[in-house]
């Protein structure tokens, strides 16, 4: 039975030539994502920075954001960030914490009831403490720290160590600059960010083990073989693997982003950009830096006979 290719069978592209290219460029954009990150920052959520999120509807038309921000400057409730959400009759309110106590946030969500009146329906409503949210924030960043140890420990001890400083360095990339995408669009940054950026951070990894373990099949088929020749043939085999997942996961997170809703666009933007930045790092960035960090197929091959050796 045939299947939907989306590469040729035979395709034999030149990756290695668009090294060059590609590692300044892999680079700059790098730095720049961390850049933005250190400079704007990111737009930390209710989930890290505490206070109360409330999503509320007009009942009669589109909502006039600068009457409701007007209202609610007179409350005297310090930071307050009012923005449309999804619909024109929809709107996100975002109120910095008011107190070390429970009863502080309720009494401010009974103001606002009030100050806005009947006309609006209260949809969502969020509290999260300051102890919470630093909670959370600790968590969300041991959860990205811890993920990253328990894959360079398995990178190292399942790959030599060319491939796993390669794709160490790979995936460190597509995290830094999917963050720097969070900081560049101000998307907010919540917990669900957290899953987008583990989850990037898994996709990303497993398209570069794919393709660094036909890379090493390869280098004990083709013992003569040039390097920049075998890492193109390695690439291309792999190619209509890389193509058809990348694809079918961004049909999938398209219809998300269309019709979930706006309360997950913000994770669906990242793992939209995490997937294509995850396909362009696997292709020019992982497979390139063997080269750079002087992978020899004569080196590879006496390990490989050295371990035979002491099997025997």
């Amino acid at each position: 039975m045939k299947y939907l290719r989306l590469v040729p069978e035979k395709t034999n592209l030149r990756f290695m030539r668009w090294r060059k290219i590609s590692y300044p460029v892999s680079a700059l954009i790098a730095l720049a994502s961390i850049l933005m990150f250190f400079t704007v920052g990111l737009n930390y959520g209710i989930d890290f920075k505490g206070g109360t999120l409330i999503e509320i509807k007009t009942l009669e038309g589109p909502a006039d954001i600068g009457d409701i921000r007007s209202k609610l400057s007179g409350m005297d409730l310090g930071d307050v960030q009012v923005q449309e959400f999804g619909s024109p009759s929809e709107v996100l309110i975002r109120i910095e914490h008011q107190g070390d106590e429970e009863t502080s946030q309720q009494e401010v969500l009974s103001g606002i009831q009030q100050t806005l009146g009947s006309g609006v329906e209260f949809r969502r409503t969020e509290i999260v403490g300051p102890r919470v949210s630093g909670e959370l924030a600790r968590a969300g960043t041991m959860a990205i720290v811890g993920a990253l140890v328990v894959i360079l420990i398995y990178i190292w001890i399942r790959f030599e160590w060319h491939f796993a400083v390669g794709a160490i360095i790979t995936t460190l990339n597509d995290i830094i600059v999917t963050i720097g995408l969070f900081s560049l669009l101000h998307l907010d940054f919540t917990l669900s960010s957290i899953a987008a950026v583990l989850t990037i951070l898994g996709y990303s990894l497993n398209d570069t083990v794919v393709v660094y373990d036909r890379v090493r099949e390869n280098l004990r088929r083709y013992k003569k073989m040039p390097l920049e020749d075998l890492l193109d043939r390695s690439i291309n085999e792999t190619l209509s693997r890389t193509v058809n997942t990348s694809v079918t996961t961004l049909l999938a997170l398209f219809a998300l982003y269309a019709f979930g809703g706006e309360v997950i666009q913000s994770f669906v933007l990242a793992m939209i950009f995490g997937v294509v930045i995850g396909t362009y790092s696997t292709v020019f960035l992982s497979s390139p830096l063997l080269i750079l960090l002087n992978l020899r197929p004569s080196a590879f091959n006496k390990e490989e006979e050295e371990k035979k050796a002491v099997k025997a």
